[in-house]
């Protein structure tokens, strides 16, 4: 068993590393950056390859390029830099490109507050990019968990070839803490189905019987096809057909909505017995699992409900939450986007209250408690 003091953007590499990332490309920008160094210095140790690019679109683009050539790719950055890969994201959607982002997430907008924790970037990881579609976005809470959270992400970027947003915040991005990591790591490790049949017969959008994604050839081993952003039909080449758009559409919603018991994963502390729920992730999900302690000791029965798979969002148990609980507070840094979600889901049902901060600073577990028993007292 190798114990280690392990830094969050460095379990981040560690776990890429593990699942078999071999390119990276990007762009430096605070707080991410030890993600891009580290990967730089490990990398060529194991026959991979990084590129840093002239900016955050280049830094995307080349790491597509990277998993069209049949490597398991990955691109990390913050704030700003997430906007800006934003119309790639559409494109590894459209093209069912396989690929890790990571959103090492500060105060906003813009530039904002570079060095400060924020989770700012719920909705942009839903919706930044534009037109109908759906996404896969994991969110960790530990360094522990950050490690084998991005083995994950390479697991579902691969298996559904979708891109996968990681996304993490700058406290759980530079705190450490102590890690296990097996030496005999039995962890799973899935990896792109290549073509079953022959260049002459491949159709690189062909989804085989019984299958729910294409498989893919590296470009270079002799297998051509066509890859574009516009409408495609089987073969890869356009098409302003609308059946074949409605086709094409809809599988690659399907692919990830109709997976959601694959893909959705969640975390729950003291829920069993709990009137009142709290909803958080990253670290502010730590300070409200020690709300929740003292809010216990206080005779109050609170549990905490911590989505790990922000999106698709755990649906179907945040509604038997709704149905079960008098209250939700959803407890998060920025000024209430999945809040949004929640009441969306539970609000018919249960009394939905938000509580957040968008200042740069950190919320501690005492206003949490002190949030909460005012609310009950009101």
């Amino acid at each position: 068993m190798a114990i280690k003091l392990m830094q969050g953007n460095e379990a981040c590499v560690a776990g890429a590393l593990k699942a078999g990332m071999r390119f990276y490309a990007g762009y430096p920008i605070t707080p991410s950056t030890e993600i891009a160094e580290l990967s730089a210095e490990a990398l060529p140790k194991v026959g991979g390859k990084f590129i840093q690019m002239e900016d955050e679109i280049g830094g995307i683009a080349a790491a597509l390029g990277g998993s069209l050539a049949g490597l398991k790719s990955m691109t990390a950055t913050s704030g700003p830099g997430f906007s800006l890969k934003q119309e790639n994201i559409g494109y590894a959607i459209i093209t069912e490109t396989p690929i890790v982002i990571v959103n090492v997430q500060r105060s906003g907008p813009s530039t904002g507050l570079p060095t400060s924790p924020a989770q700012g970037d719920i909705m942009q990881a839903r919706w930044g990019t534009h037109g109908d579609h759906s996404i896969i976005a994991l969110y960790p809470s530990s360094v522990r968990e950050i490690y084998y959270t991005t083995i994950r992400a390479f697991n579902l970027a691969e298996k559904y070839r979708t891109p996968v947003i990681l996304l993490l915040d700058e406290i759980i991005g530079h705190m450490r803490e102590k890690i296990e990591i097996p030496e005999n790591d039995t962890v799973e490790i899935y990896d792109r189905k290549t073509p079953s049949v022959g260049p002459e017969e491949y159709k690189a959008y062909k989804v085989p019987q019984g299958a729910i994604v294409p498989e893919m050839a590296p470009f270079g081993t002799g297998y051509r096809f066509h890859v574009t952003g516009l409408v495609h039909d089987e073969t890869g080449f356009p098409s302003g057909n609308e059946q074949v758009a409605e086709k094409l559409l809809n599988r690659l919603m399907d692919k990830i909505e109709d997976n959601i018991e694959d893909i959705v994963t969640y975390d729950e502390y003291m829920m069993e017995d709990a009137e009142i729920g709290i909803v958080s992730f990253g670290a502010i999900a730590r300070s409200s699992m020690a709300a929740v302690d003292t809010l216990r000791e206080q005779g109050i029965k609170v549990g905490l409900f911590r989505p790990v798979t922000i999106w698709p969002s755990p649906e179907k148990r945040l509604a038997e939450l709704g149905e079960k609980l008098s209250s939700i507070y959803v407890v998060e840094l920025n000024a209430g986007q999945y809040f949004l979600e929640v009441d969306r889901i539970a609000g018919k049902k249960c009394r939905i209250e938000k509580y957040g901060k968008f200042n740069g600073d950190i919320i501690t577990p005492e206003e949490i408690v002190a949030f909460i028993k005012e609310d009950r007292n009101a």
